[in-house]
């Protein structure tokens, strides 16, 4: 792929258009479960060397990624200062600035001042206007992956008859009373980032400057699902979901996304509120990306335990569900009376 890399670059780089293939030199950055990340350089001939990132999407990404949407709103992210600077697009991937600084780690996402840094980013996130529709995307992006998820066939028998013991009758309900009660709640709609995992956030700790990386799974969605889905990345890639943030370390990062230059002032009611809307998106999630494992379990070429993901998730989901729906229930029922 080296001699296809480089010319792309030279194609959608400024100033590197001229130079000799042998000043280039290519390192993988890192490899998700969706895309492959490369660190291009190149060197001028005069001692200056200077980096972009190439991303390479991942075969089949189409089928869970909506591309269109997603380099729409890159743009106009940007702008706002969020992310790298998208320098060109090509057949499957796009070539992007390069950001120097470390990815974070899931032990770093819950220390108290990266915690407030990552709520108070977070907020101006959703403050970014992306123009085109404002509807809510979550649950038609579900109900197309359960769609999907329900007519697959695996050519591998194991994998088949692990398949066959899921009940997709039994998924839709629980979608369809999930939706029905979060209706309930209002939650404020913003555009979200929808994968905010350790991965896609990086720290430059000189400058301490957090940035916000990779908008694939971006769209208009609700306030308390975008938290909900990052706490629910504390778990790590180790899926320890016993690490999910305590009620104290919620509120700690509440406050500081609601008023991020007072969060001592933030009222008990806006806290409480917060609190409620995003443990009961917390369940979203956990079925978004169950549903999510199931298709690339099929598509993706990538070797990952997707089948293994869909049970671990989707148990996860079952496990909180009582006491989530609860919290929302009585929420509502206390509004109701007063």
């Amino acid at each position: 792929m080296t001699p296809r890399i480089i010319g792309i670059c030279k194609e959608l780089v400024r100033g590197w258009s001229s130079l000799d293939s042998s000043r280039f030199s290519i390192e993988r950055v890192s490899g998700g479960i969706t895309n492959l990340l490369l660190k291009v350089s190149a060197e001028d001939g005069k001692g200056n060397k200077s980096s972009v990132t190439v991303r390479l999407y991942g075969p089949n990404t189409d089928m869970v990624i909506d591309r269109k949407r997603e380099l729409q709103a890159i743009p106009h992210l940007s702008a706002a200062g969020f992310g790298a600077q998208l320098l060109g697009t090509f057949e499957n991937g796009m070539v992007q600035s390069f950001i120097y600084a470390r990815t974070l780690t899931p032990s770093d996402m819950k220390e108290p001042r990266i915690a407030a840094e990552i709520a108070k980013e977070l907020r101006r996130f959703h403050q970014v206007h992306i123009p085109g529709s404002k509807e809510p995307q979550l649950w038609d992006d579900i109900f197309k992956f359960l769609k999907k998820a329900s007519v697959l066939e695996f050519e591998d028998k194991e994998k088949q008859k692990r398949y066959e013991t899921i009940s997709f009758r039994e998924i839709q309900d629980e979608v369809k009373e999930l939706k029905d009660l979060s209706d309930l709640l209002h939650a404020p709609v913003v555009f979200s980032h929808n994968d905010l995992l350790s991965g896609n956030l990086m720290l430059n700790d000189l400058e301490e400057k957090l940035y916000f990386i990779d908008f694939e799974y971006g769209s208009y969605s609700y306030r308390g699902y975008d938290i909900a889905n990052h706490f629910n990345e504390y778990a790590g890639y180790d899926c320890d979901y016993s690490l999910y943030p305590d009620k104290d370390s919620q509120y700690h990062f509440f406050r500081n996304y609601l008023q991020p230059d007072r969060p001592s002032e933030v009222q008990a009611q806006d806290l409480d509120a917060l609190y409620v809307e995003t443990n009961t998106y917390r369940l979203a999630s956990h079925i978004y990306w169950a549903l999510w494992a199931l298709i690339q379990a099929k598509v993706s070429p990538i070797d990952f335990e997707y089948l293994g993901y869909f049970f671990l998730r989707y148990d996860e989901y079952k496990k909180q569900r009582e006491s989530c729906l609860s919290l929302a229930e009585s929420s509502l029922a206390a509004l109701k009376n007063v």
